[in-house]
This record gives structure tokens, C-alpha cells and sequence, in this order.
């Protein structure tokens, strides 16, 4: 299946005009011949901690672009912030060709080194959906860093997507941990990262797809564009010929981890 990665350089807390620039990006998409389109991190937003003016708490991101799918003909993935009870929750959601739900993820681990966890709840659980024939799991950002849920999704999955936004100042870590991820669950790795600056920090975008065998397929982009690439569903065939993952302990870790 041919999937479009879309790098953006997202205009800051400008919602609307993101909304409309998406738009443009996903009848691109289309006509590329692409499937599934994925967008960066609080894709309309940037990564903004004045949730008082980002948050949302009707899903209107969510109405607008099921109804950009709809009209496309192709399934897309996009961050956006809703409003809790008292923090706000960063998603990443992905709706199909008809505009329907397919899986609605809230970031697992808020950034606390640039205080996200002050404002943003953390999520609760791993989530996977079916675009096509592929089983995709869902990660943000920060979430990278961390292998065990990587781990607990990798043999039901054929690709892992990891949307950000992704500072250029440690760029390499965001080249480095994708490949490795790929290289350990022997899944497809793609990371959309967002470009440009936003409120004086640099993005490099460096968006990017690796094989279950650590292989670079596409990127790393530069610029605003889409990248695109055929995901195959052989993951399980890459994990069935070296069967490296059947030798984790997993009794040992949970042990380690108590």
C-alpha cells in the first residue's frame, strides 16, 4: 500500500489556515496515488502549550478533516488537542476513506522536560488500526524513546508510525531511535515530523521510513512536501525468517521493572 508522508511547516496556532493548506496536501495525496496520508504531531496547532486557545472539546478538527477524507477518497492521520476535565489530551487520530473513525490515540508519555505533562494528561493505551491490508500502530514524539511499547505492538503490526514535532537540535536521536525500532519490533517504521520554526525553536523535518530490517526506504525529507513510499504487509514473513523476537524474557523484564 502506498502511504504519504506530510511534512509541514506548521503556522503557529493557526488552526484554520492549516486546515486549508492540509487540504491542498491531501488532494496531492490523492493524485500521487497514495492510500493513507499522515501529518506531524498537533498537525494545525504546532506543539503549543496554550491549550486555552488549541484545545478543543467538540472535535472540530476531527469533523473537518473526515470530511476532507470523505472527499478524497483516502484515509488520513492528524494530531490535534481536546479538552479534559482538567488537563488537555494530545491524539493522534486516523479516519478512513469514507471519513470514519479508525483509532483514536492520546500521547502515552507527555514531554516533561518542556512541561507537557503540566498541561496534557497522559494516555492509557496502545492503539492499532487497518488502513488497507496494513496493521498500524500509533506512537507521538516523545513516545520514541521508549522501546516497551513498541515492543508490546510489534508482532501485530506491519508499520509503525510515529508522528512529531521533533526539534532540530536532536535530530540525530530521532534518525537514530527510528531505525532502531525498526530493526527490533522487524516492522516498518515511518516518523512525519513537522519543518520550519515555530515560536523561535527550529524543525529539520528528517520524516522517514525504514524496513523491518533497518533498511532506509525513503527520506530524510528537508522542506515542506509529501514523502511516499510502498509498505508492503510482509513484516510477520521478516519476523517468521529471523526469529530473533521468540528469545525476548518477558517474565524477566516484568520482573526488572517491579
Amino acid at each position: 500500500m502506498k502511504i504519504a508522508l506530510c511534512q509541514t511547516a506548521i503556522l503557529w496556532e493557526k488552526k484554520e489556515e492549516n486546515l486549508k493548506k492540509a487540504e491542498t496536501w491531501i488532494a496531492k495525496a490523492k493524485k500521487d496515488g497514495a492510500e493513507l496520508i499522515c501529518f506531524p504531531e498537533m498537525s494545525f496547532t504546532g506543539f503549543s502549550m496554550h491549550t486555552e486557545r488549541t484545545a478543543e472539546r467538540r472535535k472540530e478538527t476531527v469533523r473537518a478533516v473526515s470530511r476532507m477524507a470523505e472527499e478524497a477518497g483516502l484515509a488520513v492521520g492528524f494530531g490535534w488537542v481536546e479538552q479534559g476535565e482538567q488537563k488537555a489530551r494530545n491524539h493522534y487520530t486516523v479516519v478512513g476513506r469514507r471519513g470514519e473513525l479508525l483509532v483514536d490515540y492520546v500521547k502515552l508519555h507527555p514531554f516533561s522536560y518542556s512541561g507537557e505533562d503540566l498541561r496534557f494528561e497522559a494516555g492509557q493505551r496502545l492503539c492499532l488500526c487497518r488502513v488497507g491490508e496494513l496493521r498500524i500502530g500509533i506512537f507521538i514524539c516523545y513516545d520514541l524513546r521508549f522501546p516497551e511499547p513498541f515492543q508490546a505492538l510489534a508482532n501485530r503490526s506491519d508499520l509503525l508510525l510515529v508522528a512529531a514535532n521533533w526539534p532540530k537540535g536532536r535530530r540525530e536521536h530521532w534518525k537514530c531511535l527510528l531505525r532502531a525500532r525498526a530493526i527490533e519490533c522487524q516492522a516498518y517504521v515511518a516518523g512525519v515530523n513537522c519543518c520550519g520554526e515555530q515560536e523561535g525553536l527550529a524543525y529539520s523535518g528528517d520524516s522517514c521510513i525504514f524496513a523491518p530490517d533497518g533498511r532506509q526506504m525513503a527520506g530524510f525529507q528537508t522542506g515542506e512536501g509529501l514523502l511516499t513510499a510502498e509498505i508492503p504487509g510482509d513484516a510477520d514473513l521478516f519476523r517468521k525468517e529471523f526469529p530473533v523476537r521468540q528469545d525476548r524474557r518477558r517474565e524477566l523484564y516484568r520482573l526488572w521493572y517491579q
